[in-house]
């Protein structure tokens, strides 16, 4: 089971988030944050394998948080999910290593889907890391499981559809 922790400060938008994760085979919420403090605190305890993370929380921007937990040397795996469509907010994310970025308004098709790529990328991370070296067919087959075929992008949720400015 993949242990989710879903972090958005609009309460509403967390709970669809969480109602779709556990829709996922697989997947659980483990834990919900409505701050980057409290996101931290929960990713300190190391029982979160994935996070769901949208840029704008009251504290620090989602990013801040990544930088600072990457910094911290806690590689706990991330996918943006937020209305942040810049394309330097784009860039920083793949930058810090976000797995995925899913801009709101989206679908739960899309969610699966970025859901799905992530399940099979740590199947994948379990059976070539047995080996311990891998060589390039097994990188390609790692890098390989990141890629998902776009899926539609209509809103799933007046309350998921807000704009904030950029910070």
């Amino acid at each position: 089971m993949i242990d989710v922790m879903v972090v958005d400060d609009d309460f509403r938008v967390a709970e669809i988030n969480a109602k779709y994760v556990g829709k996922v085979p697989g997947f659980r919420v483990a834990a919900r944050a409505h701050s980057a403090a409290q996101a931290l605190a929960t990713v300190e305890r190391g029982t979160i394998d994935l996070v769901l993370l949208d840029h704008y929380l009251p504290d620090r921007t989602g990013l801040e948080l990544v930088h600072h937990m990457r910094e911290q040397g806690h590689g706990t795996d991330v996918i943006m999910i937020t209305a942040a469509g810049d394309v330097a907010t784009v860039q920083r994310a793949m930058r810090l290593g976000a797995l995925h970025y899913l801009v709101k308004p989206f679908t739960f098709a899309a969610l699966r889907t970025r859901l799905d790529s992530y399940a099979a990328l740590r199947r994948t991370v379990e059976r070539v890391g047995g080996r311990g070296i891998a060589g390039q067919e097994q990188v390609d087959r790692i890098f390989g499981a990141l890629r998902t075929t776009p899926a539609p992008a209509s809103p799933a949720c007046p309350a998921a559809t807000r704009n904030r400015p950029p910070t």
